[in-house]
């Protein structure tokens, strides 16, 4: 038999929904829609749907075609045109329509750090567009970035699953390199991930740029000299937004082993949805962890 609806304070609260009309939530991915790169971006607008039903979440890439993978340029003009086509034909139809206000589209740079180079092509895009559209800021720094870096760096062998086992792995890293891209900037963004992660693996965490000559190797060092051996490579990075060789001459450049790219990890599509909220001032449930097994 069905329960009956608790009444009071012990009541489950209704699942939140889009509202009516609500703009749309546009993922700006970086690069060209490689497979590894269009699975990816699906499931994390995925996600972002099954988290708020009703939501039109749509894919914008920054390099693509305009035709089978449209560019982001592209996404928000045919948003924008669709958003009148509906508003005319409902009053064609005799609806008393109001016409929407508002942006048209949330943008959400799908970017766990700060890269001013693909920032630049992102509100490049938006403007050239000529429609209103809200841009978020990147997804980072946020605990659950840190969530999902100590699950990759546990899948590839390179940390304890969970602390409170206290379980070892033989390969586990005594000092972490977070790799960013980005320049400075992003560099001390990640640090404050970087922080969250080692209260997470009691180890020391470090950041460094992969797109600074140098800037790898120099932060391996000093690790190696405060006394860390078993360095382990930690990408913060979601995966497009670099190619996957850059990531393996860094392992080398430090000489130690590397976990993959945060890539579909399921707190990176509820942050989107929560910049979404956000800008939106919708204020659904928090996004939260999942514990590490």
């Amino acid at each position: 038999m069905p329960r009956p609806r608790q009444p009071g304070r012990h009541r489950r609260p209704e699942p939140l929904a889009a509202p009516e009309g609500a703009p749309a939530l546009v993922l700006a991915v970086p690069g060209g829609p490689s497979p590894a790169t269009r699975s990816l971006a699906e499931e994390v607008v995925s996600i972002a749907r099954s988290e708020l039903p009703g939501l039109d979440a749509r894919i914008g890439y920054l390099d693509g075609d305009d035709a089978e993978f449209p560019t982001l340029q592209f996404v928000l003009t045919h948003t924008a045109q669709e958003r009148t086509a509906r508003y005319e034909q409902a009053r064609a139809a005799g609806v008393n329509a109001k016409e929407p206000e508002g942006p048209v589209a949330v943008v959400v740079p799908l970017l766990a750090g700060p890269d001013n180079a693909l920032l630049r092509q992102i509100r490049q895009a938006v403007m050239e567009s000529r429609i209103a559209a809200d841009l978020t800021d990147v997804l980072g720094p946020h605990p659950l970035l840190a969530e999902g870096l100590h699950v990759r760096l546990s899948e590839a062998g390179l940390a304890r699953a969970d602390r409170a086992r206290l379980f070892t792995v033989a390969t586990a890293a005594d000092g972490i390199i977070l790799a960013s891209v980005g320049g400075e900037e992003a560099v001390q963004a990640a640090g404050i991930t970087g922080m969250l992660l080692a209260a997470r693996l009691a180890v020391p965490v470090m950041a460094a740029a992969l797109d600074q000559d140098g800037s790898i190797a120099a932060i391996a060092e000093q690790l190696r000299a405060s006394g860390s051996q078993n360095l382990a490579l930690a990408p913060y990075l979601i995966g497009p937004e670099i190619d996957a060789g850059l990531l393996e001459a860094a392992a080398q450049e430090a000489g130690c082993a590397s976990s993959d790219a945060l890539g579909p990890y399921p707190a990176i599509g509820k942050l989107a949805l929560a910049k979404y909220t956000t800008a939106l001032g919708i204020t659904p449930q928090q996004p939260q962890g999942t514990p590490v097994r």
